[in-house]
């Protein structure tokens, strides 16, 4: 009971603390022509958060990929051509609290997408009461 019992408050400790929050920047009147591009939050290995971004466009087949941190220094940049999938691995021993940008633009049109995580750690106690017989 007692193993169980910590099992699920690590769970729960770690579910807490790569809680993401992911939001899409798109221009207002050209949602149709905003690059249908999605990033996900998939899990952790090894308790470093793991992301995913797929690409699904018939239309556009060339993007850049950006990812900079919250004081704008690029710690990686990519050209991938087609419906690909990448994923993600962040270090956040090295990053801390550090916010993320990831940035996508299409070759073709210039349109961009930026999705921003953010991390944040929360302390989650659990009380339990058995009654014993």
């Amino acid at each position: 009971m007692k193993k169980t019992m910590n099992t699920r408050i690590l769970a729960i400790a770690l579910a807490s603390i790569f809680t993401v929050s992911l939001s899409t920047t798109a221009l207002a009147n050209d949602e149709k022509k905003a690059i249908p591009v999605e990033l996900k939050f998939i899990g952790n290995i090894q308790s470093q958060p793991v992301f995913q971004l797929t690409f699904n466009s018939p239309d556009e087949n060339e993007f850049t990929i950006i990812v900079r941190d919250e004081f704008n220094t690029v710690l990686y940049r990519d050209y991938v051509k087609g419906n690909v999938t990448k994923k993600f691995l962040l270090n956040t021993e090295e990053l801390g609290n550090t916010a993320i940008q990831f940035e996508i633009t299409g070759k073709k049109t210039h349109k961009k997408v930026i999705y921003e995580v953010n991390k944040q750690s929360r302390f989650v106690e659990d009380v339990v009461v058995n009654k014993m017989d």
